[in-house]
């Protein structure tokens, strides 16, 4: 899944799906790992809007989650607003371990390998099954003209990253 490189204080949390039933309830596609986490947060926005969007509940059904917004209860209505976004302010985020990184914070880091050359900036994050995969493009500095695709798989390819330095050390040479 792409990973948007925009740098704001919203992140995107999930999408509404097609309607489920004439009461308003709808498949909700959650971003969130696991999916059911999507339940601990609150004040729910779309992009083009300021007002927080309620749900009357989120619960699981067969491995898929239905959904309610409050003030609903037309399947027209909920039809409207089939693949918008809902996004949640980043404060509701939790803290993470030291070890850990939230995939939006690696956007726009700088990337340099452990021979010291710098490789270009983290553009994208994306998962294709196997692994998330950084995609990375040149900078002004970086020392050629390469966009590059590197696995995140820690103390193999990734050696470590500093969010307060905005950088990325990677195990990774110019030839690959």
């Amino acid at each position: 899944m792409k990973k948007s490189k925009e740098k704001t204080n919203f992140i995107l949390i999930a999408t509404i799906g097609k309607s489920k039933g004439l009461n308003g309830e709808f498949f909700l596609n959650s971003l969130t790992e696991p999916k059911e986490n999507i339940i601990n947060y609150i004040n729910f926005k779309f992009s083009d809007s300021k007002k927080s969007i309620k749900f009357d509940y989120i619960k699981p059904i067969n491995k898929k989650l239905i959904a309610k917004l409050t003030d609903i209860n037309d399947v027209d209505e909920i039809k409207k607003l089939t693949n918008k976004e809902l996004f949640i302010n980043k404060s509701q985020l939790p803290e993470l371990p030291d070890d850990e990184v939230y995939w939006h914070d690696l956007i726009g880091m700088k990337v340099i390998n452990i021979f010291n050359e710098d490789i270009g900036i983290v553009d994208e994050v994306n998962n294709f099954g196997s692994s998330d995969i950084l995609m990375i493009n040149s900078s002004k500095t970086s020392i050629d003209n390469e966009s590059r695709l590197i696995p995140f798989i820690k103390d193999k390819y990734i050696i470590s990253y500093s969010i307060t330095n905005n950088l990325l050390i990677v195990d990774w040479g110019l030839d690959f």
